[in-house]
């Protein structure tokens, strides 16, 4: 991520935190989310929860990275942006103290080109992007794994762990190239396909049920979900925060906004 998205997500987040969290009014709570498509649905979770006397402050990052830091920091009282795996992958490398508490949509990973129109069609030698954190880059491995591109260790497409070096079989000969996620759009010229996150994707004018050359199918492991502290697991305002997501209006808001690149995970 660049020096400026990180400036921008730090200054969003000094700015809505401008007073502390408000965990214990359990009237008011600070959730941070990604750009996005988040944005679109959270904006009918914060109607829903009003309704029910809950006022939601959102916070949007553009780093996968920053809203785990935040959540354990208590800057916020939830994020929904990830998956278990990444999660369970942040928990490991630096010990937050954070837990699923709810999930939300599933939206299924892809692969995108601007000169192939499947994955299938992979020429040798091509240069395919993949994301360079430890979750989403594994996802992308078994994806292409899924299209028998490439063959992953079974230990690692077996603990999710998988990395370049986990590589066994690549006849294609392929050029893995690993970016930031965010980079990932803005590299289409460069690659001859890409695997990019369904936020950003949608950022760059890309309809993920539309416009991907390869995707993961909807009923994988990667749910995404509501994170909280373990500490705050079974407050009421919790379950106010994930009955509201939950709700019949935005499950029906998401069938038919996203017309299947985000799937209800509820």
């Amino acid at each position: 991520m660049s020096s400026l998205l990180r400036l921008l997500a730090a200054s969003t987040l000094a700015v809505a935190l401008a007073a502390p969290a408000q965990a214990e009014d359990k009237n008011t709570i600070t959730v941070g989310i990604s750009v996005g498509t988040a944005e679109k649905i959270f904006d009918v979770v914060q109607k829903v929860a009003a309704r029910d006397g809950l006022v939601i402050r959102l916070v949007k990052f553009n780093d996968y990275q920053l809203p785990n830091a935040a959540l354990n920091a208590g800057d916020l009282d939830a994020n929904a942006f990830q998956h278990k795996p990444f999660l369970d992958n942040q928990i490991k490398a630096r010990g937050f103290d954070i837990e699923p508490a709810g999930l939300t949509v599933t939206a299924p990973l892809g692969f995108y080109s601007r000169k192939i129109k499947s994955l299938n069609d992979l020429p040798e030698g091509a240069s395919v992007g993949i994301q360079n954190d430890p979750s989403n880059g594994n996802r992308a491995l078994r994806l292409l794994a899924a299209y028998k591109i490439i063959t992953l260790k079974p230990e690692a497409e077996q603990k999710n762990t998988a990395t370049p070096l986990d590589v066994v079989s690549n006849p294609r000969k392929i050029k893995l190239v690993a970016l930031d996620a965010a980079q990932l759009p803005r590299s289409l010229d460069d690659l001859t396909a890409a695997s990019i996150n369904n936020d950003y994707a949608e950022q760059a004018g890309l309809v993920p049920a539309r416009d991907a050359i390869g995707r993961e199918a909807p009923d994988g492991p990667y749910a995404n979900l509501i994170a909280v502290r373990t500490k705050d697991r079974d407050q009421p305002w919790v379950k106010q925060l994930v009955a509201a997501y939950q709700s019949p209006e935005v499950r029906a808001y998401i069938e038919k906004e996203f017309k299947g690149s985000l799937i209800p995970a509820f």
